[in-house]
């Protein structure tokens, strides 16, 4: 398989290992569906998965299953209706990575043709399922895992806290046990790190993840408190976890605190500047749900007082982000680029289920769809 370029930069073709007849799903009139079948060729379906940043998915075991349908895999990212109606403008299957790209109402109906998102993971908010509905185009739903965010999440806490990435840093600069954290405005001795023993863990959401999260915090001989809604404080409480009385409380006297809370608009924002200005100036934030969770500039301003001391982000606003993004200019911030899913597991898990929507939707026989009103719209 060679590369193939365009103008948005590198594709690839997933290779092919035969030809096959497959039924394809096309409109014949509104309230029905027939199957177009194409005996003794392979079948041309214009199929692209969208955001392969590392180039991954092609060597996945589970991209065997779209081996016949000679899948299109686009490993950088182009921004802008303009662009991504351009690169689509054919495409009738898509296969998009999480919430790399959004699809609103607008670049969908720039896309005549498409007639599946199949989507790695939970439908979220980047996809106007009303508007894909009203268009004909269906939206078959992925599954979850929180094992590998659970695990970064954990493995950010004890990194941040322990300052690793400054040690290792100006380790690298010749700088032997110095993590350089030594401004003024920091208290006495920050720079040496915490241990979590003792330490009081706050989780706001518990769910999946943040059960996990919780389980981990307690291992490590730390206080869990919780805090989110009024159904996922009874859980944690029934689950023997403290329950903080208040927001305010919650923030003023933990030690760590972690979001594990899907992002829809009552969530948006949610997390204040006030709130993170009452954490301690030794204490950490850790996010790695997303980052509208949090009001538009509240951490780097935050941050910059000094209140929490420190801060581990997974996620951003507006992604990839760019060199100079503020967090990255930031001694008391540590970053990873969106990693929460991205391992070898969780992709043949993601990508399996993806596939196996794309190929039973071609198949004549759906799964997964979150809107099966659209099934019946002539495309």
């Amino acid at each position: 398989m060679s590369p193939q370029r365009d103008r948005g930069g590198a594709s690839y073709r997933l290779r092919v290992a035969r030809a096959q007849s497959w039924p394809l799903w096309t409109g014949a009139g509104p309230g029905s569906l027939r199957q177009q079948y194409l005996p003794g060729t392979r079948l041309s379906v214009n199929i692209i998965i969208l955001d392969d940043y590392q180039d991954a998915v092609r060597k996945l075991k589970c991209a065997t299953l779209l081996e016949p349908l000679n899948a299109k895999v686009f490993t950088n990212t182009v921004k802008g209706i303009g662009q991504l109606s351009v690169r689509l403008r054919d495409v009738e299957v898509l296969v998009p990575i999480r919430e790399r790209t959004h699809f609103p109402r607008q670049l969908l109906e720039k896309l005549p043709k498409l007639k599946l998102i199949a989507q790695t993971g939970q439908v979220g908010t980047h996809i106007d399922v009303e508007a894909c509905t009203r268009l004909g185009i269906a939206v078959a739903e992925g599954v979850g895992s929180p094992t590998a965010p659970a695990e970064l999440t954990w493995a950010l806490i004890m990194a941040a806290m322990r300052r690793l990435p400054q040690y290792i840093g100006n380790l690298k600069h010749g700088a032997w046990q110095q993590s350089g954290l030594k401004a003024a405005s920091m208290p006495p001795n920050f720079g040496l790190g915490m241990v979590l023993k003792g330490k009081t863990l706050g989780i706001w959401g518990y769910g999946r993840i943040g059960q996990l999260v919780a389980g981990y915090g307690r291992a490590f001989g730390m206080q869990v408190t919780v805090w989110g809604s009024e159904s996922a404080r009874a859980k944690a409480a029934l689950d023997g976890l403290m329950v903080a009385p208040s927001c305010e409380t919650f923030f003023e006297t933990c030690d760590v605190i972690t979001l594990h809370l899907r992002l829809h608009d009552s969530t948006r924002g949610v997390v204040k500047f006030d709130a993170l200005s009452r954490m301690k100036p030794t204490a950490l934030l850790v996010n790695t749900s997303r980052a509208e969770l949090i009001e538009e500039n509240a951490l780097v301003s935050a941050l910059n007082r000094g209140r929490p001391g420190m801060a581990a982000v997974d996620v951003f606003e507006s992604e990839p982000i760019l060199q100079g993004h503020p967090l990255l200019r930031l001694e008391n911030a540590v970053c990873t680029p969106h990693i929460g899913y991205v391992e070898q597991d969780s992709y043949e898990h993601y990508f399996r289920c993806a596939f196996e929507n794309v190929v039973n939707f071609i198949d004549a026989h759906p799964t997964n769809i979150v809107n099966p009103e659209a099934l019946r719209v002539l495309r």
